[in-house]
Parts: C-alpha cells; sequence; structure tokens
C-alpha cells in the first residue's frame, strides 16, 4: 500500500502530511516516506534516541534486565498511541514519532536526576526534561550538513511541545523554559491551544504505559505484593477476572496478564470516550480541533478516579520507598558533584565540550557556561554519569 493510500483513509480532523506547514528549514521531501513518516525515522536514527538505551525509568540500568529503561518505556509508547491512532483515523506515524521523541530531553537517573539539575541550574534559568527535548530536537543533534538539530516538522514539534496541552497563558509568576521561549520568537507553535489529535493521543499514551509498567516493575522488585496491587480498584476487579478464569497460573503469568488486559482497558475506556467527544464536537480539520477549549482525546471521568489511588499507591510504596530513594539520593549526588566541578573547573571536560564554551563566550558568561555544562550532563547515560564521577573523584579511576 502507497504513503497516500494511508492518507485517504485519516479522519478530517487527523493531521495529513499533504496539509503540513513544513519545516524551519526548507528541504526537499522524501519521494517515498511522508514527511512524518521522515520525523519518525530522523528521531530512530538520533543518537539521543539510542542513549535511551541506558537511562533509567525508575530503577538504575544496573538493577536488572527486566526492568524499563527510557528506551523501552518510549516503545512501549509508541506501540500504545500507533494502535489509538489507527482507531481513531488519526495519523499513526506523526503519533509514532511524538511518543518516541516525547522523553529524549531526560537526564540520567530519571527525576531524581532532572531535579537535581534544575535545582543546579536555577542561577541560570532551570532545567526542565521537555525543554531539553526541544533543545535536542533544534539545536543538540548535529547530523546534518545544512542544519542542527533534525529540523522536524512543525506537527512534530507542536505535538512534542505541546502534548500536555497548552503552554499559554502562563500563570502569574511563571515563565517559558529558555529554549522553549527563543524558538517561539523563530517559529510560532501556537502555544495557547492544544495540540493535535496524534499529540493528544502520545500524551495519553504515555499514562497508559507508564502506570501499567511501573506496576509490572514494582511487582517483580518485590516493592509490593499482588494482594496488595488487588486492593486498589482498577487492579483489583482484573486480578480477580484472571484468578477466577485461571485458578492455577503461576505468578509471573498472573502478572502478565493482569496488565495486559488493564492497558486493554484503558485503552477501550480512552477510545469510547474520544469517540464520544468527537461526536460532540464534530471537527472538520485538524485546526478546528486545536481550537477546541479542550482535548477531544480523553479517558472518561470514571477512568480518571480509578488512575487516582494507583497513582497515590505508586507513589507512596515505588517512588518513595526506601530502596529507591536510597538510589536516586545517590543519583543526586552525583549530578550535582559533577555540575559544580563542572562549573568552577571547566577545563576538566572534554574537550569538544571546552571548545564550544570558548566559542560561545562561556568563559566570562556563566550562564552560557551552565547551559552547556547542563547539555553535558543531560546527555549522559545512567552508567556514563557513574563512569565519569568515578574518573573525576575517585583517585584510583583511570582517567
Amino acid at each position: 500500500m502507497t504513503a497516500d493510500s494511508f492518507q485517504d483513509r485519516l479522519a478530517p480532523y487527523a493531521c495529513n502530511p499533504h496539509q503540513t506547514r513544513g519545516r524551519l528549514v526548507r528541504e526537499p521531501e522524501s519521494p517515498t516516506r511522508s514527511c512524518f513518516q521522515r520525523d519518525r525515522d530522523r528521531i530512530v536514527h538520533s543518537g539521543a534516541f539510542r542513549k535511551l538505551k541506558y537511562k533509567t525509568q525508575v530503577f538504575v540500568y544496573h538493577e536488572g534486565d527486566y526492568y524499563r529503561t527510557r528506551l523501552t518505556h518510549s516503545l512501549e509508547v509508541a506501540q500504545i498511541a500507533r494502535s489509538i491512532s489507527r482507531a481513531l483515523g488519526l495519523n499513526e506515524d506523526l503519533a509514532e514519532a511524538v511518543a518516541l521523541a516525547h522523553d529524549l530531553g531526560h537526564t540520567p537517573f530519571g527525576h531524581a536526576g532532572e531535579w537535581a539539575l534544575d535545582a543546579c541550574m536555577q542561577p541560570y534559568g532551570g532545567f526542565a526534561h521537555n525543554d531539553q527535548t526541544l533543545r535536542i530536537l533544534t539545536m543538540l543533534e548535529r547530523r546534518y550538513a545544512e542544519f542542527d538539530g533534525l529540523n522536524l516538522t512543525w506537527e512534530a514539534l507542536e505535538g512534542v511541545v505541546k502534548h500536555n496541552g497548552p503552554l499559554l497563558p502562563l500563570k502569574e509568576g511563571e515563565r517559558l523554559p529558555t529554549t522553549l521561549a527563543a524558538f517561539q520568537e523563530q517559529w510560532d507553535l501556537e502555544l495557547h491551544t492544544n495540540p493535535g489529535a496524534e499529540a493528544q493521543v502520545a500524551a495519553l499514551a504515555d499514562d497508559i504505559a507508564y502506570n501499567n509498567h511501573d506496576i509490572d516493575d514494582g511487582l517483580r522488585a518485590g516493592l509490593f505484593t499482588v494482594d496488595e496491587v488487588a486492593e486498589l480498584p482498577l487492579v483489583g476487579p482484573v486480578i480477580r477476572e484472571v484468578c477466577d478464569r485461571y485458578p492455577n497460573l503461576e505468578r509471573s503469568r498472573l502478572i502478565h496478564e493482569t496488565i495486559r488486559r488493564m492497558i486493554n482497558a484503558m485503552v477501550t475506556d480512552l477510545l469510547t470516550e474520544t469517540g464520544k467527544r468527537l461526536a460532540d464536537h464534530k471537527p472538520g480539520s485538524a485546526a478546528e480541533l486545536r481550537a477546541l477549549p479542550q482535548p477531544v482525546v480523553s479517558f472518561s471521568d470514571g477512568m480518571f478516579e480509578a488512575q487516582r489511588p494507583l497513582r497515590a499507591f505508586l507513589k507512596q510504596r515505588m517512588y518513595r520507598h526506601y530502596r529507591v530513594n536510597r538510589e536516586m539520593s545517590k543519583c543526586k549526588r552525583v549530578v550535582t558533584a559533577l555540575f559544580d566541578l563542572f562549573m568552577a573547573e571547566p577545563n576538566t571536560l572534554p574537550t569538544q565540550w571546552q571548545e564550544e564554551i570558548r566559542a560561545r563566550g562561556g568563559d566570562t558568561e556563566m550562564s552560557v557556561r551552565a547551559r552547556l555544562v547542563a547539555d553535558y550532563i543531560a546527555g549522559m547515560t545512567d552508567r556514563y554519569a557513574l563512569a565519569e564521577y568515578s574518573r573525576l573523584f575517585d583517585m584510583d579511576a583511570k582517567t
């Protein structure tokens, strides 16, 4: 089937590649791939995407081979987003591109690394992984002869930046992240509107993926038991249904069967609720859908309510478990120590980063130096950050 025949199946409110707003730097398009397929392929081939293999989701990469990393999480989000988009008549390639790109800006050690780097960067504009994703997509990936970044389409960048909803108007005391504020002056991403439906799908596919795989990983890690999660309103009925049908099922299969049924239940709820909203609003184009006062892609109120106890449980029993806290405490100290050393002694940075600092005036402008140091640290994998820390602070380590 040709790319054009796929587009013929799109709903009127989907993002159609033939109607793209294009790329910031004009370039010939591919004769064999749509612009959104090309966006997805550029993301998959990027250095930042490969690094996600060794960036933590909850557990640091060396904890075990079966736990999720940022890479496996992104692949799961992309799979769910494609399935939902196909059912809704949306552009699967764009939804997949947004899903695959949404975590590119994460630091090593997950949110612990981000919190530590944000604290270090407070005098220099702060740090946020969503803003760092935009830096990667528009500046830091240096693979192409004619531009920095990946030169993605407007729709892909808009979807990545706004996948959690509009960013304008700002609340009192808020400000746009540094990179986004500068990029917005170059190319208006219409931050006051909802994103396209494909980005809305990617955002909720993210929720579906991490809610379910965090249960899976938490059970495998022994942070809580099947009996404990069976008390939760969203999980309990599914576990009882599986146990009634397969009374002697071994624990590992029980967990997997429960997780896959929960994913199916959440996807089904999303498709049902979204179908109702589409029928109510009847958007005739992607632009009309963006202009609506609320997202069209959504869970039902009942599903939102059922997720709250689950998230509270995971927050208390997993994300704040003492074993996780101890690991994250160490990780935050690693990131902070690296930042402080590189700021005080930039001559300890690799040569190419020293040259970048000099070229941008970071020898005298501390905010420039800080942002480049943050770029260097944020781009590290867990294992590289630990190795760099060892090389710099362990007298017996090789430099």
